[in-house]
């Protein structure tokens, strides 16, 4: 085996390296992975739109901003519970923790047992808000999983081609080696295309499931003294 590669450098054409080791490197390893390399490359892509789009919603001032968390308390503690739904249900207020809030507010304004149901409501439209903010990152998951086994199978496609060449028996063909190292550098530059776009993708997946479930549970903190406060007011209005 190390003969066969040793022939290969050999053989190849010194001509066909690019002058600029660097760049020309970078290049071979974006498309050198033949068409399931573009794939892994437009994936990447796709990620990396999706990790920033993530970062950019999930924090704190976005799913849980102090000011909403401060603007609904107020009322509630004023005993203002319509206004407070009011507040809690504006667009221009639209975020997690009021979206839970909401729910809870509707349930004891509405229902004759809603003194007893709004914990309960809040934990639902909880549950269902991180549900969906998990189902968002599922593309980014997906994409972590699928990556490496597209690598795994641009890497036997890659083998599949040297061994042909192999087997085609036309070691005097000034394209032999050509074809040969081409077909070995396809399989190689898809794994390694797979691994550099699943690795990242698993770990910040893993990372911003962590961080919306603090931010959840923080949340779940807050509308849990709203919850007291609604039971101390006594009434409904």
């Amino acid at each position: 085996m190390n003969s066969l590669f040793s022939t290969i450098l050999l053989q190849a054409d010194p001509a066909a390296a690019p002058a600029d080791g660097g760049s020309g490197s970078l290049l071979k390893f974006i498309t050198g992975g033949g068409i399931i390399g573009y794939i892994i490359v437009v994936l990447s892509v796709v990620a990396v739109a999706f990790v920033v789009i993530h970062f950019v919603q999930i924090r704190r001032n976005a799913l849980v901003p102090a000011e909403r968390v401060k603007g609904v308390r107020e009322l509630v503690e004023r005993g203002d519970l319509e206004g407070a739904l009011e507040y809690a249900t504006l667009p221009a207020n639209d975020c997690y923790y009021l979206r839970v809030i909401a729910a809870g507010l509707k349930r004891f304004l509405r229902s004759p047992f809603g003194a007893f149901e709004i914990k309960s409501a809040m934990e639902e439209a909880g549950a269902e808000e991180t549900a969906r903010l998990y189902r968002a990152m599922d593309v980014i998951a997906t994409i972590g999983s699928v990556a490496p086994l597209l690598g795994l199978l641009g890497t036997v496609q890659g083998m599949i081609g040297a061994f042909d060449t192999v087997a085609s028996g036309a070691a005097n063909n000034a394209n032999y080696y050509g074809a040969l190292a081409e077909n070995i550098a396809i399989a190689l530059i898809t794994t390694f295309q797979g691994l550099v776009v699943a690795i990242p993708c698993v770990s910040i997946y893993g990372y911003l499931r962590n961080r919306v479930d603090a931010l959840a549970g923080e949340c779940a903190s807050n509308a849990e003294e709203i919850v007291l406060l609604v039971e101390k007011s006594g009434r409904k209005k």
